[in-house]
């Protein structure tokens, strides 16, 4: 009897010390997790203009960015939306926005709670979501939208009860693009949006259109916050408008980002690069290896395309949304 006591007690100190050795791995010695970013972009809406009222074109852009273990469970979760609204006027007139804030970024201005009679903020239902999704497979965050596209019963109860039907959309397109990182569980996920605006009024030859970029930088950065790994996309939506204001955009038409369009974006085939976007976008996220948000920020030159450096790297295009964005991640 005693000798099976000491065998019990020695396997449960070995054991012992096996979780104190796991939970005490340095960053280099965490296991390496696959990393991917996803975009998700919900149908535009349009409405015309009156002599009353702008017309305007609305339309949400929601990012998730995942590092996900060998089992295929979520590590950590990082999601924001940019809900973006542009105007014009019924004299066919385009009109310039003063920015654009993500939801995230707005944080308690998003006035959940003060005219919408939310418990909790966006940023905190955002927040509560991505606590949620941790330890789970793709199949079972996709079991989590429940009717009306909100939240199950587990969902609502971790604090979370938005609709995430967009979230989940995102999440699983993040899914399909994981790739081998250097990102561990040590790891912090980062996430930057950056929206530009152009517009152009209309004329009786051509309509006018408020056109609206949104580019996205994630990455896992280490505790001095140098990037680890990086991923980045970028969507691309023109509202179009005719001289007296009635909207011209085909809401039924998919938008796609740049990098899911691929080749068919066209830089190759029609601007004459010799490269596509999504492989600029690749070598420029390759240099932001080893380097913080400041020395990212930093590799844009003064007429928004990249530095010598950049260049050098295989990056011909403006960088000056990707910059922008990777700044947000400091």
């Amino acid at each position: 009897m005693k000798k099976l006591i000491c065998i019990l007690l020695s396997a449960l100190m070995l054991l012992s010390v096996a979780i104190f050795v796991g939970c005490n791995k340095t960053p280099d010695e965490q296991p390496a997790l696959k990393m991917g970013l996803g975009v998700y972009t919900a149908t535009p809406s349009v409405t015309d203009a009156t002599e009353e009222k702008d017309g305007q074109g609305n339309v949400a852009i929601t990012a998730a960015v995942i590092t996900v273990d060998s089992d295929g469970k979520v590590v950590a979760c990082q999601l924001d939306t940019a809900d973006l609204t542009v105007k014009y006027t019924a004299e066919g007139k385009a009109v310039a926005n003063n920015g654009f804030k993500t939801k995230y970024e707005l944080g308690k201005d998003y006035n959940m709670v003060a005219y919408g009679g939310a418990a909790k903020e966006w940023f905190e239902q955002a927040d509560a979501f991505e606590t949620f999704v941790v330890g789970k497979t793709l199949s079972e965050i996709k079991a989590a939208v429940a009717e009306g596209n909100k939240g199950n019963a587990d969902v609502v109860a971790a604090g979370c009860t938005i609709k995430i039907d967009e979230f989940v959309g995102a999440i699983e397109k993040a899914f399909a693009n994981l790739t081998d990182s250097a990102a561990t569980a040590a790891s912090t996920l980062k996430l930057g949006m950056n929206t530009e605006q152009s517009t152009t009024d209309a004329t009786e030859e051509k309509d006018g259109s408020n056109q609206v970029e949104t580019t996205i930088f994630a990455a896992a950065v280490d505790a001095n916050g140098k990037v680890l790994t990086a991923a980045s996309d970028c969507v691309q939506v023109k509202f179009t408008f005719n001289q007296s204001g009635a909207s011209t955009f085909d809401t039924t038409k998919a938008i796609s980002s740049k990098r899911e369009l691929g080749t068919n974006y066209g830089m190759v085939a029609y601007g004459k690069a010799t490269k596509e976007w999504f492989e600029q976008a690749d070598a420029f996220n390759a240099l932001c290896i080893g380097k913080t948000a400041t020395e990212i920020k930093a590799l844009c030159a003064a007429d928004n395309y990249g530095t010598d450096e950049v260049k050098t790297a295989g990056c011909t295009i403006l960088v000056n949304g990707l910059t922008k964005a990777a700044a947000k991640i400091g």
